[in-house]
């Protein structure tokens, strides 16, 4: 039972944490196509940076809740160490975001929206080879 509920409670914050994940970018679109808005960009900026720490907190315990899934459980197999490299994949992706965010803040340009939009689709192919990965489990 302790089972069910650790990795039911993991996957709820990985599934807030996605969110995070692919809804940053779409703001550092938007930030992108405002121009020189001041009211626009500083309510841009904000929702960014609440937006980024939430999901650095899920981050964290989705992080620990799969600690224990893998030392508790004994959750393992070569998919795991596929998995965990593509996780962290999207972390730097996000990482990154948080660090535009930051420069747009402080006045530096950001890449065009275009690029913006490219670099949001990144986080949607890694988190289908991660579900496929968690859900076949292949043996390699």
């Amino acid at each position: 039972m302790a089972y069910l509920w650790t990795k039911t409670a993991h996957l709820v914050f990985v599934i807030a944490w996605m969110a995070t994940v692919l809804y940053l970018p779409r703001i550092l679109v938007n930030l992108a196509e405002a121009g020189d808005e001041p009211a626009v960009r500083s309510r841009l900026v904000l929702m960014g940076r609440r937006l980024y720490r939430f999901g650095h907190i899920m981050f964290g315990f989705a992080v620990a809740l799969g600690l224990v899934l893998w030392l508790h459980f004994g959750i393992a197999g070569p998919w795991l160490h596929a998995k965990l490299a593509l996780v962290v994949l999207l972390l730097g992706h996000f990482i990154v975001a948080g660090r535009w965010l930051k420069g747009a803040n402080a006045g530096r340009a950001l890449p065009s929206a275009t690029t913006l939009r490219w670099f949001n689709e990144l986080p949607v192919v890694l988190l289908v080879m991660i579900v496929y990965l968690v859900l076949a489990k292949p043996a390699f």
